[in-house]
C-alpha cells in the first residue's frame, strides 16, 4: 500500500510567528524549537518521512498570519529530501502578477501544486478577479488545495472557508483538480461531502480531523472513497504514523483504505503507474 501524506508543514522557527511555535510545543508537550528547525532540513525531513510510515509527503509553502515559509524554501528543501513534494503558495495582497508567479513556481521551482488559505488570506476563491490564477493552474495541470472550514488561528475568518464557494471553480474549470483541505471542518462537513460526491474534479482532504472519527463526520465515507485524500497536518499532530494506522483500522474495505491513503493522491499528482 503506497501512502501519501498530502498535508505537512515546514519552516525555520525564525520565520514563524512565536505563538505558532508555542502552539506546537503545547501539542507535542515539549519545546519544539530545535525539532522544527531540524525537520526543516533535508536530513531531518527525510527522517520524519521514514518515521511516519508514508512513502511521499507534500510540504506546503505559506505566507500568512502564521509566518513566512517561501516557495523557494520549500522547493529547495524538497529537492534535497527524496519523497517530498513541494506545493506553492501565493501572497495575493502583495503579488501583482500571481498567475505568472504560479507559473514560475511550477516551471522553475518544480512545485507540483498550489495551496491557498482563504480563511487567512481573506478572499473568496470564486471572485472573478482570481480566475486567471485558477485558469493558469488548470493549464499547468496542477491541483489547487484550499483551506476549508474554520480555524482557531488569530485573524482567521471562517466565512471565506465555505466549501460551496469552490463549486463555481469546479464548474468553470472542469479540468482543474480542486482539493478541500480539512473537508469543511466544523460547519460544513456535509457540504464538502456533497461537492466531492457530485463534482468529478473536487476532492476532500481530511487533515486536521481525527481519523478514528471520520465515519462520525462522514458515515458514507466509503461511498466516495475515490474522492478522499489523507493528510496529517504535521506538526499539528504528534504522530503521523498513528494517524495512518487509525485510517487502516477503520471498518471500511481495504480497497477504500488504499485509495484514501495513497492512490487518490497519486492520481491527483499525476504519479500513477
Amino acid at each position: 500500500m503506497v501512502v501519501v501524506d498530502f498535508h505537512t508543514h515546514a519552516g525555520l522557527v525564525e520565520n514563524l510567528q512565536q505563538w505558532f511555535v508555542q502552539r506546537f510545543s503545547e501539542i507535542h508537550k515539549k519545546d519544539m524549537t530545535e525539532i522544527l528547525n531540524y525537520y526543516s532540513t533535508p536530513a531531518g525531513r527525510s527522517e520524519l518521512l521514514a518515521e511516519s510510515g508514508a512513502d511521499y509527503q507534500v510540504i506546503l509553502a505559506e505566507m500568512t498570519t502564521t509566518g513566512s515559509v517561501t516557495n523557494e524554501f520549500v522547493a529547495g528543501l524538497c529537492r534535497q529530501a527524496p519523497g517530498t513534494i513541494p506545493f506553492a503558495n501565493l501572497n495575493l495582497s502583495m503579488d501583482g502578477r500571481p498567475a505568472a508567479t504560479l507559473e514560475y513556481c511550477v516551471k522553475e521551482l518544480g512545485c507540483r501544486g498550489l495551496k491557498m488559505q482563504p480563511t487567512y488570506q481573506h478572499f473568496y476563491p470564486n471572485e472573478p478577479s482570481y480566475y486567471p490564477i485558477w485558469a493558469r493552474a488548470e493549464e499547468l495541470g496542477i491541483p489547487v488545495m484550499f483551506h476549508t472550514g474554520s480555524s482557531v488561528f488569530p485573524g482567521a475568518k471562517a466565512k471565506y472557508g465555505q466549501p460551496i464557494l469552490l463549486d463555481d471553480l469546479a464548474v468553470d474549470f472542469p479540468d482543474l483538480k480542486i482539493i478541500m483541505a480539512h473537508s469543511g471542518r466544523g460547519f460544513w462537513y456535509q457540504e464538502a461531502f456533497f461537492l466531492a460526491r457530485n463534482r468529478p474534479n473536487v476532492y476532500m482532504e481530511v487533515s486536521g480531523l481525527p481519523p478514528k472519527k471520520l465515519l462520525n463526520y462522514f458515515p458514507d465515507l466509503e461511498r466516495i472513497a475515490d474522492k478522499v485524500i489523507f493528510g496529517s497536518d504535521w506538526p499539528e499532530v504528534t504522530s503521523i504514523r498513528d494517524n495512518i494506522n487509525q485510517i487502516k483500522a477503520l471498518p471500511i474495505s481495504e480497497a477504500a483504505k488504499e485509495k484514501i491513503l495513497g492512490k487518490n493522491a497519486l492520481k491527483v499528482l499525476g504519479m500513477e503507474g
